[in-house]
């Protein structure tokens, strides 16, 4: 265990507050929210609301950072940064000028999330991916638009008539195949890596929006092979570092890789265990020590799933709730949501992944009744 503070900046860091405090890290987070329960997990809380419609500045969130960091007495492990940055690879590089940063750095946010260089380098390598262009199709059938740096499905749309080129976005063939996201953890000792299946919560012009997340217990040996040695490929080239995550298209006949996720993302909530073993071998491997030993000794994730419950029967202010144990990012009474907004996360765990999937289900039904 340990009596370290981490640092963590996200959109929402609750998840990786929790797994900090699981794993006996005393966690500060900065993010957009402030639910209730982040600021039961966190010694101290930054809320930086402006930055879900903006993104994050540099300077404001250095500030909130440094203001917490100088009330710790003591060691500081670093900074692990969430869901936020894809599109600013420029704050990134302004903020492991002033902390140690524990995961990827902005050189890396950068090469993954930019389109041209990113599926540049798959073409070099022959990793398989759906066509992908700058430019709009002519034919705009079949095809997606989807924003450079985006991340949650919400920016991403089905093309109905070829546009005029939008600054600031992409256009990928659409695949019909299920979904795998692969989580790995990259570090000098080696790479380990756990299977998830997430889905999507299709919401008027937002048929790609992030739903949820169920572990996947067991893939079939060739395709995991297939899987694992894509991710392989691309660690040194991009210069992966830590917990980040890999999007899988899996179809009959073939796997497409759509995107790297540089940073810990929403599989956390279902491949994490009660120890928080992920983050503290995240921490080990960003800072050279073997994190491979304590994932075979420690690591053991039960059945779980997770989902994203939305306002999408319209605006909801929240009043005074008795949140189910199984609920997390509880926002605070008197908050008021926007339609289609995130209310908060329902977790299950069960024998079996399918198990856990169908309980998650009852659950959001339950938690909009509650509401």
């Amino acid at each position: 265990m340990n009596t370290e503070t981490i640092l963590i900046a996200a959109l929402s860091g609750r998840a990786l507050a929790q797994s900090a405090r699981r794993a006996g890290y005393i966690p500060l987070v900065a993010d957009c929210f402030g639910d209730e329960d982040t600021r039961a997990l966190a010694a101290d809380t930054r809320v930086l609301r402006t930055a879900l419609q903006r993104g994050f500045r540099a300077s404001e969130l250095t500030d909130a950072l440094e203001e917490m960091s100088q009330r710790v007495d003591g060691v500081i492990a670093g900074l692990v940064l969430g869901p936020g940055f894809e599109d600013s690879a420029d704050v990134v590089a302004a903020l492991q000028t002033r902390f140690r940063l524990l995961g990827c750095t902005a050189e890396c946010i950068a090469k993954s999330k930019d389109p041209a260089t990113f599926f540049g380098l798959l073409n070099d390598l022959g990793i398989v991916h759906p066509r992908t262009s700058l430019d709009p199709p002519q034919n705009a059938a079949g095809w997606l638009s989807k924003r450079v740096g985006g991340c949650g499905g919400r920016h991403i749309r089905r093309l109905s008539k070829a546009p005029p080129a939008p600054s600031g976005r992409y256009f990928q063939e659409e695949i019909d195949a299920e979904t795998v996201s692969v989580l790995a953890i990259v570090g000098r000792e080696g790479t380990a890596f756990g299977f998830s299946q997430p889905w999507c919560a299709p919401y008027h012009r937002e048929p790609f929006r992030f739903g949820g997340s169920v572990n996947v217990e067991a893939l079939d040996e060739d395709l995991e092979a297939r899987l694992v040695d894509a991710c392989l490929a691309l660690t040194k080239p991009l210069g992966l570092m830590g917990l980040v995550s890999f999007d899988f298209l899996v179809g009959p006949d073939e796997a497409y890789l759509i995107e790297v996720n540089p940073r810990p993302g929403a599989s956390l909530d279902v491949l994490d265990d009660a120890n928080g073993t992920l983050l503290s071998a995240h921490v080990a491997a960003c800072q050279g020590r073997d994190f491979v030993d304590l994932l075979a000794k420690s690591w053991r994730p039960g059945a779980c799933a997770s989902a994203y419950v939305y306002a999408d029967q319209g605006p909801l202010t929240i009043g005074e709730t008795d949140w189910p144990d199984w609920v997390s990012d509880r926002p605070a009474a008197g908050s008021r949501l926007a339609a289609g907004a995130p209310i908060a996360t329902v977790h299950a765990e069960a024998e079996t992944a399918s198990q856990s999937f169908k309980i998650c289900q009852q659950r959001i039904t339950e938690l909009l009744a509650m509401l």
